[in-house]
């Protein structure tokens, strides 16, 4: 069982990604913020971090930096979550840091392959 960090502020969202992960046999820990992301990655140290793009206080991007920087967090596996599907977005996610990239709507089936490569 891993424990995944789900950012993400959309409140259907984050219900849905906590059943996706619950439903695969993982733990959720939830962060409605980038900031409140952060602290629980640094505290927590889960397996795997969604990310969700469009965050209210620090986008996704630069939250996703900050934990790439880090030396407590580095290591740590970040999937970006984004509605935002324009040409260039996967590579800008890439470039800082996201270990993966999943447009929403988020299929389940993507999801649980996208969380199964990185907890392995």
């Amino acid at each position: 069982m891993a424990r995944i960090l789900i950012v993400e502020d959309s409140p259907t969202n984050m219900m849905l990604a906590v059943q996706i992960v619950l439903a695969s046999g993982h733990e959720p820990l939830e962060a409605t913020n980038a900031q409140q992301g952060l602290a629980i990655a640094a505290k927590e140290l889960p397996d795997v971090i969604l990310m969700d793009m469009h965050l209210p206080d620090i986008d996704g991007l630069a939250a996703t930096a900050a934990l790439k920087s880090d030396p407590i967090t580095r290591h740590i596996p970040v999937i970006a979550l984004t509605a935002a599907a324009m040409k260039g977005d996967r590579e800008q996610a890439l470039a800082a840091g996201c270990d993966d990239y999943i447009e929403k709507p988020v299929r389940y089936k993507t999801l649980l392959a996208a969380i199964a490569n990185r907890c392995t």
